[in-house]
């Protein structure tokens, strides 16, 4: 078994924990929701917490709440997940709910999460669109402004030359650019209204 990969202190970290709770305890598990979130609430890092509830749950199975958690930093979470109020916080849980999935935890621009019949909505495609734009465009400008007219007489095959620069600006969209956008425009990008 891997261990998991560190989360990172210079980014946003999204959790998501999926609860199976007892037929016939919904009632106490929304009041204990009101308490975690109070309790995570109070730790420095909480940026917001989002429950999904079921809907129409069979007869006499259990239903399934999600909660997505975000914090400003991978030490952020850690220190809530491993504090002594949490863990007395879910302990009154017994009896009442578990939790039914592995954990899975994102970053930057992965802030959403695929759950069976329930998807996490994502921005709408078209602020995803622009924000990648502003992130893209700079960057080919200045790679335009540097040498990109060099590249050409490079005495490489043209899909040799045409890799270069996708191979130099994805992973600086990837861990530089557009990890800065999602948080600096994170209002616009899950704006509802």
């Amino acid at each position: 078994m891997t261990e998991p990969a560190p989360l990172p202190d210079d980014e946003p970290v999204s959790v998501l924990f999926t609860w199976a709770v007892v037929p016939g305890r919904e009632a106490d598990f929304e009041r204990w929701l009101e308490e975690v979130n109070a309790a995570s609430a109070r730790f420095p890092g909480h940026q917001g917490v989002t429950w999904l509830r079921p809907k129409d749950a069979p007869q006499g199975s259990e239903p399934f709440y999600h909660c997505v958690l975000r914090f400003r930093n991978g030490r952020d979470l850690s220190r809530w997940l491993t504090s002594p109020e949490r863990e007395v916080v879910v302990r009154h849980l017994a009896g009442i709910a578990h939790e039914a999935e592995p954990r899975e935890t994102t970053t930057g621009m992965e802030t959403w999460f695929s759950l069976p019949g329930r998807p996490v909505l994502p921005p709408p495609r078209w602020k995803m669109a622009i924000v990648s734009f502003l992130g893209v465009y700079p960057c080919v400008l200045v790679f335009q402004l540097l040498g990109a007219e060099h590249l050409s007489e490079l005495p490489l095959p043209l899909v040799v030359r045409a890799a270069i620069l996708p191979l130099l600006l994805a992973p600086i969209l990837t861990y530089l650019v557009m990890p800065w956008l999602s948080r600096a425009l994170r209002g616009f990008l899950y704006d509802r209204r």
